[in-house]
């Protein structure tokens, strides 16, 4: 279960207050994987990041009873002085895990070869993203936050990826960004649509996405 209370978070930009996310409570359902729908700009990521504790909210708060991952995709997930071994192991410490399992596992999925024991910031951003999902799939959470990851990398690593994440699904939810709707559909069994600072649950995901597409057929 994830609860939103009173949830508030907003940006200063160009010396305006743009408001993301507004007072918004709703709770979501245990054991759904959920898709995140929204336009461009509506908030999907900072939502995300409010999710899982990685960004603080102008007031309100998120309360869960189980364990959620970081935001899979998100940049600041790594310390970009460290190789990718030494952000695994760091991040095996943080949740408790065993750092070598995690650092094995990690290197044989990601792929990466030699970067792995390179600076993170050296990396593309399909390294990091790999890195990313990688890792976050190498630690057992009760949900998952994944942003558009599964599309990385060529044919038979998003295979990978997709066969891994299916595995996880089996045992753990997810909220889930992503444009493929193929990929939402294979995956997904509700969704969330955020729309002027508002989340709506819809435990059909094929009334989700007809709201979603009414919405962006009606503009800004």
């Amino acid at each position: 279960m994830i609860r939103f209370e009173n949830l508030s978070k907003s940006f200063t930009v160009k010396g305006q207050r743009k408001l993301v996310i507004h007072d918004l409570t709703a709770t979501l359902p245990t054991g759904k994987s959920l898709a995140l729908l929204g336009r461009n700009g509506a908030g999907k990521s900072t939502l995300m990041q409010l999710i899982a504790g990685t960004l603080r909210p102008d007031s309100g708060r998120v309360v869960s009873d189980g364990t959620i991952s970081w935001p899979v995709g998100f940049g600041g997930s790594f310390h970009g002085a460290l190789t990718g071994a030494q952000n695994v192991r760091f991040i095996a410490r943080i949740y408790g895990v065993d750092s070598d399992a995690l650092i094995d596992f990690v290197r044989d999925f990601a792929q990466i070869g030699d970067h792995f024991h390179m600076p993170v910031r050296t990396y593309s951003a399909g390294m990091r993203s790999r890195l990313a999902f990688g890792t976050s799939m190498g630690i057992r959470f009760d949900t998952y936050l994944v942003d558009e990851v599964t599309a990385v990398g060529d044919a038979a690593f998003r295979q990978r990826s997709q066969a891994i994440f299916a595995e996880r699904m089996r045992q753990a939810s997810a909220i889930l960004v992503n444009h493929d709707l193929w990929q939402l559909r294979k995956f997904c069994d509700a969704g969330l649509v955020l729309e002027g600072g508002k989340v709506r649950y819809y435990d059909d995901l094929e009334e989700a996405i007809a709201q979603h597409q009414e919405n962006m057929a009606r503009g800004v």
